[in-house]
């Protein structure tokens, strides 16, 4: 495989983020192990404003653009409710058609969905941010549970961290596991990691939009071990089991045993973290049954399993 060095560039927002912008300037950093050359850019020379109270100091503009191979646009603060200057995202749309990789990480999708080369394709970003980005883009594919997207010549990443899970791909896209291995072991990551970002979301159960059958949820997260049908839970909130699915899933975005079954997992999750019980003794306490459904139903929704979770979670 060639070792033509490979020129990035990590393009710097106002408000762009520490940790984001750090990553691939770490990763794709200018030493003798690694085929690539690093420039860092701004929509303009000179001071940057960045997040958390730190700025930036950027030599180039988007001149840098120019003979980039890969382009990476890190997160910034208050995507949802600013624009990226129209000169970026003229400049972004410029170097994907001379044949430019570009690469989100976080909350950079909004300025690369700006350009509307995510339109069609599936994309991420943090898990806080996933539907301001499809009611902001429409068209764009959002999907809340993965921790990169790769969809060829754009690539986006969830929340801070992942853009390392996203640049160890690229890494391993461009020039093999050995490299991207390497490069692993100097950031002392995980060369590769399982799951999707969903098992980093605090909870799965979303929270209630009002008040509406708030005792029946409250009384159903105390029984999570019995059975719970849909003719149980409105029986407790006194109205018919239609009537009641009905405006449950007006008040929460959930059918109620869809609710109930991410209930049940939230309680595996904890009992994951804070306790040695057997998977198989887990799934009981929960209402799952046996070690089986609860791992077929963890990996439906986290996108991991519950020994994977134990070992990535547990104190």
């Amino acid at each position: 495989m060639s070792r033509k060095n490979h020129h990035v560039v990590v393009l710097v927002l106002d408000g762009a983020k520490p940790l984001d912008v750090g990553i691939p300037a770490q990763v794709f950093s200018n030493r003798p192990s690694m085929p690539y050359e690093l420039r860092v850019c701004g929509a303009a020379p000179g001071p940057v404003t960045g997040g958390e109270g730190l700025s930036y100091h950027v030599a180039e503009g988007l001149e840098a653009f120019e003979h980039a191979d890969t382009i990476f646009i890190p997160g910034y603060r208050e995507p949802a409710t600013t624009e990226p200057p129209a000169a970026v995202v003229g400049a972004l749309m410029a170097a994907h058609e001379r044949g430019t990789r570009l690469a989100a990480i976080s909350t950079g999708a909004f300025a690369l969905a700006a350009t509307g080369l995510l339109d069609g394709k599936r994309a991420t970003t943090h898990w806080h941010y996933t539907k301001a980005l499809a009611e902001r883009h429409p068209l764009v594919r959002v999907d809340e549970n993965v921790l990169f997207v790769d969809e060829g010549d754009v690539l986006t990443s969830a929340g801070a961290a992942s853009g390392i899970d996203l640049c160890l791909h690229l890494v391993r896209r461009d020039h093999g596991v050995g490299l991207s291995n390497h490069v692993a072991r100097r950031l002392v990551a995980a060369p590769y990691r399982s799951g999707g970002q969903a098992q980093y979301v605090p909870r799965s159960v979303p929270e209630p939009l009002g008040d509406l059958f708030a005792s029946t949820r409250e009384w159903a997260l105390a029984h999570l071990a019995e059975p719970l049908t849909l003719e149980a839970l409105a029986r407790n909130a006194r109205v018919s089991a239609r009537t009641f699915s009905r405006r449950f899933v007006e008040d929460t975005g959930y059918t109620p045993m869809q609710w109930v079954l991410r209930a049940r997992v939230d309680l595996a999750r904890e009992l994951l973290e804070r306790t040695d019980l057997s998977v198989e003794q887990i799934a009981d306490r929960v209402g799952l049954g046996t070690g089986a459904n609860l791992r077929l139903h963890f990996h439906r929704i986290l996108g991991t399993s519950p020994t994977e979770y134990r070992h990535t979670f547990s104190a």
